[in-house]
């Protein structure tokens, strides 16, 4: 048949198909000789489920994969940089790639590639034939340099969004038409092709500029007429690099193909060769969907269960059960312990009736030893008969005895020989360890994300699951139910939690066999390994252990607060001349704009000025009230947040407070606390330190505060490679005095207070990027003197400007940045252009430097339980840079010793530093006391 009007060509961009398959499934080798295969097997469903999805009226007459041969085109004799900063390809795809064009010939689609020419080249070729005679195309990418080709009859479809690009997705995309986009890119280009563009334009002002003037040769003829100066001089002076970058992202419609589009008509496949392809890949659950499809059998080979999650290894996706087994019998409980016992390994979960760990009541236990076998042992279900909710506090039915179901799953939870798996897995290690079992060994699923994936996503299991494994998990809002009416877990029918709860071991197992060949590939194993799973027992012991609090204490300070609360007010509303509510952000607009006069009043959609703590902070240059405000709201946020609250954090049973951390929470590595969080308690304010009045040892102990000095600026100074202060660490001399005498040439001896209290605030603030503005806001100096001590900064420490500016570019080339210990932080903002562009910079700066002094002081917590053992004394708290010990009296100073050994040879010996760590050490009654 002669195409033309009526046909519909889809056209499949197979190189995109392949690296998308590649890089979001986990590696899967064949069975029978260790060939990788995990990018075919991705490759051979995205391409059933092309045909799949394409079986209506609208189906293609004429099909084709596309894709690119060698590395070599025309366009690198154009441009010999072009694609010049592309990785080299993994050495475990290469084998893949004939596979792939193996596998479109196995489904009888046609398979197309060139030499000397890109996918894109054939695919517009093919695209532009088809359109002139009369038919229709879709383009199966998402690749942006094939937008051009949209229109008249050609749209791109997104597998993966699954969605439709036409014109109007094209001008979403770039701004301007599919005409226009070759013009739009020439002037942005792009830094993954390594196409040159103009330097300084990106998409948005390239759009503006190419639909001001109609084309890029009428922008480039009439350069001379554009008002702003540096954008004329960058297009004079860059034409012929501009021209150049149009040729280089044109696609050529005009190839010599030796084919016509005739031949590239929609044939069924031919059972027996498709198949006999899928037997020899040993992809068997593809094997069997496609054979039960084309009603041939399937090989005889590809009959048997796939055994390679039993192996450790990624296995092809299982189906999710409709039903997992209920455990109701020690029989059914001892033949599960006896399975994973078997296996080696099982995923681990648990069900209570909190979130708290330390108030939560065990529930249930579920377990799973291979994907898609799962179960859940139901141990305290209440008031349940039948499927039906009653009232009773009774047991329900059919559960084992609680003890006796805790004590046949003990040897197995402490069995050295099986590794147990768990999604946060600290959470169910305290709940099992407040019944007197000590879970070991573990894998994560939740840090094995975090360490693969910091910074990109979040690392719960519904995320992870949906991302990784395509599946939606079971919600639990309509089992719990919400407001008024919810319930706790023990009152959900078994039946609706076992189906529950098994599918969370499903799904935590799932994700460890897709994780745990991963690491590697990401080289973050060392990272996982040594900094994130082993310090879920440390933290374990720790939240455990908790903190005593003295409730009078903190009933005393809230009396106290309150009262200089009141006298703030006072002295705000004489500042404001009138009386007003001090609480109300309206009122107070009012008083500041209205009033007072004062500059940058800003009223939102509510019609009420923003009166936010950076406004406020900037005000505060300009007059007193401002600050006056800031300090009410810091007392009134101390009141509500720590004196008022931590009250009914004291645990009713143990008197202390248990906050509970998060490892996975910040990219940096930072631990995070929660419930309640101890880490943001001020420091610096005396409100802020008397709060640690509160926090007590019990009686006959002392708290023992550790605490590095300047680490992140140490790690600064190692990093960036500073002379001055480099040689200031080793000396001991005051770092914040010296940077002072250096920038503002005032000899030591003549330091003053106000002028290290300067040097300091710069310090710490190019740690993090800050900027003028933000650093006149810390002084409440004004902006103009802020950015001279920074430029005089800069001036005096060059090695920090470039160390920053290296930071940025690798962070641009890579997608992320590294700490010292090999930790990487993913930086996907780093592109970003507008508001977010400084931030993201900042961020990108920073992340080293604190990411390094956290994987330090992880590293030392980690060390600290073998180096304190058989000491009267326990860790309790983790604080940014400190630690907080718990220590019998009179046993000071041997704890001291040893922690402060560990904590300054953190670092070693991974990380050797160019400058000493130093900790400095306090005792007191109280945490106050300890500093």
């Amino acid at each position: 048949m002669t195409f033309g009007k009526g046909h519909h060509l889809h056209l499949v961009d197979g190189s995109a198909f392949i690296f998308r398959a590649y890089h979001a499934l986990p590696p899967l080798t064949r069975k029978s000789d260790g060939l990788p295969i995990g990018a075919v097997s991705g490759f051979v469903n995205m391409l059933w489920k092309m045909i799949e999805d394409n079986r209506g009226p609208d189906a293609p007459t004429h099909a084709a994969v596309v894709f690119d041969k060698g590395s070599h085109t025309f366009r690198n004799d154009m441009y010999d940089l072009y694609k010049a900063n592309r990785d080299a390809m993994p050495e475990d795809l290469r084998p893949q790639i004939p596979l792939t064009r193996e596998a479109t010939r196995a489904f009888n689609i046609a398979c197309l590639e060139q030499e000397g020419f890109e996918a894109d080249d054939i695919i517009a070729t093919l695209a532009c034939r088809a359109r002139d005679a009369g038919g229709r195309v879709t383009i199966i990418s998402s690749d942006k340099d094939l937008m051009q080709l949209v229109g008249d009859g050609v749209v791109m479809f997104d597998a993966m969004k699954n969605t439709t690009i036409d014109r109007e997705g094209v001008e979403a995309k770039f701004g301007v038409g599919p005409e226009r986009v070759v013009d739009v890119q020439a002037l942005a280009g792009d830094s993954v092709d390594n196409v040159p563009g103009a330097p300084g334009i990106g998409i948005k002002t390239a759009a503006l500029l190419i639909n001001e003037y109609g084309s890029l040769d009428a922008l480039l003829e009439r350069a001379g007429e554009i008002k702003q100066p540096k954008r004329r001089q960058t297009l004079i002076e860059h034409a012929e690099q501009i021209r150049l970058s149009k040729r280089l992202v044109q696609l050529d419609c005009e190839m010599d193909l030796g084919y016509d589009l005739d031949t590239l008509d929609v044939r069924a496949p031919v059972a027996d060769e498709l198949l006999g392809f899928l037997s020899r890949m040993e992809l068997r659950t593809i094997t069997r969907r496609v054979a039960d499809m084309l009603g041939a059998d399937a090989p005889e080979a590809s009959a048997a269960p796939a055994p390679a999650a039993a192996q450790g290894q990624a296995a092809e996706t299982v189906p999710f059960p409709e039903t997992y087994e209920r455990v109701g019998d020690v029989a059914a409980l001892e033949r599960w312990i006896g399975r994973a016992r078997a296996v080696g390994h099982v995923a681990v979960d648990t069900e209570t009736t909190s979130l708290s760990e330390m108030r939560a009541d065990l529930v249930g236990i579920s377990l799973a030893v291979l994907p898609g076998e799962a179960c859940y042992i139901p141990l305290r279900h209440r008031g349940v008969q039948s499927g039906d909710l009653f009232n009773s506090d009774d047991l329900a039915e059919g559960q084992i005895d609680f003890d006796e179901a805790l004590a046949l799953l003990r040897p197995m939870l402490e069995d050295p020989a099986i590794l147990k798996i768990g999604q946060n897995m600290k959470y169910d290690a305290k709940i099992l360890a407040r019944h007197g079992i000590d879970v070991a060994p573990i894998d994560d699923t939740m840090l094995m994300s975090y360490a693969m994936h910091g910074g990109l996503h979040g690392h719960g299991m519904d995320v992870l699951s949906e991302r990784y494994l395509g599946h939606v998990p079971i919600p639990i809002k309509p089992l719990l139910g919400s407001g008024k009416s919810a319930i706790t877990f023990d009152r959900v029918p078994i039946e609706d939690a076992v189906r529950y709860a098994a599918e969370d071991a499903d799904i935590t197992l799932r994700l460890w066999h897709a994780f745990k060949p991963q690491l590697h590939r990401h080289r973050v194993t060392r990272v996982y390994e040594t900094l994130e799973r082993p310090l879920v027992p440390v933290l374990r012991e720790m939240e455990l252990a908790g903190v005593k609090v003295d409730r009078g204490t903190l009933s005393r300070m809230s009396g106290a607060f309150a009262q200089k609360m009141a006298g703030l007010e006072e002295e705000i509303r004489t500042l404001a001349g009138e009386d007003f509510k001090v609480s109300s952000p309206k009122q107070l607009g009012e008083i500041l704009f209205d009033r007072l006069g004062l500059p940058g009043g800003k009223k939102g959609k509510t019609g009420a000025y923003g009166t936010g703590a950076d406004i406020l902070e900037d005000l505060a240059t300009e007059h007193e009230l401002p600050g006056k405000v800031l300090d009410w709201r810091q007392l009134s946020k101390l009141k509500s947040t720590y004196t008022d609250a931590l009250q009914e954090h004291i645990h009713p049973e143990t008197g202390r407070v248990h906050t509970s951390y998060s490892i996975a929470g910040a990219v940096t590595g930072r631990l995070a606390s929660t419930d309640p969080n101890l880490q943001n308690i001020p420091i610096r304010s005396e409100e802020g330190r008397r709060i640690r009045e509160a926090f007590v040892a019990e009686e006959g102990h002392c708290l023992v505060a550790l605490d590095y000095s300047q680490i992140e600026l140490r790690i600064l100074a190692h990093v960036a490679d500073i002379p001055e202060l480099k040689t200031a660490f080793a000396e001991g001399i005051d770092i914040h005095s010296l940077t002072a005498s250096e920038m503002f040439d005032v000899p030591l001896e003549e330091m003053t207070p106000e002028i290290r209290r300067q040097a300091k605030a710069i310090n710490f603030g190019v740690i993090y990027g800050i900027s003028g503005f933000g650093l006149a806001r810390n002084l409440r100096i004004p902006r103009a003197e802020a950015q001279g001590f920074i430029d005089r900064y800069f001036e005096r420490f060059p090695g920090i400007r470039d160390y920053m500016d290296e930071t940025v570019r690798f962070a641009k080339e890579n997608g992320h940045v590294e700490t010292l210990f090999g930790r990487r932080i993913n930086t996907p903002e780093i592109g970003a252009k507008g508001p977010q562009a400084g931030f993201a910079r900042r961020a990108a700066i920073n992340a080293p430097i604190q990411g390094t002094a956290a994987d330090v002081i992880r590293r030392a917590m980690i060390r600290m339980p073998a180096a304190i053992e058989g000491m009267p004394a326990r860790m309790l708290l983790q604080v940014h840079d400190e630690l907080l010990f718990e220590v019998s009296k009179g046993a000071e100073a041997p704890l001291i010793a040893a922690a402060r050994t560990v904590m300054e040879g953190a670092a070693d010996p991974v990380v050797r530093l160019s400058v000493p760590l130093t900790v400095e050490a306090g005792t007191g009654e109280n945490w106050a006391a300890a500093h």
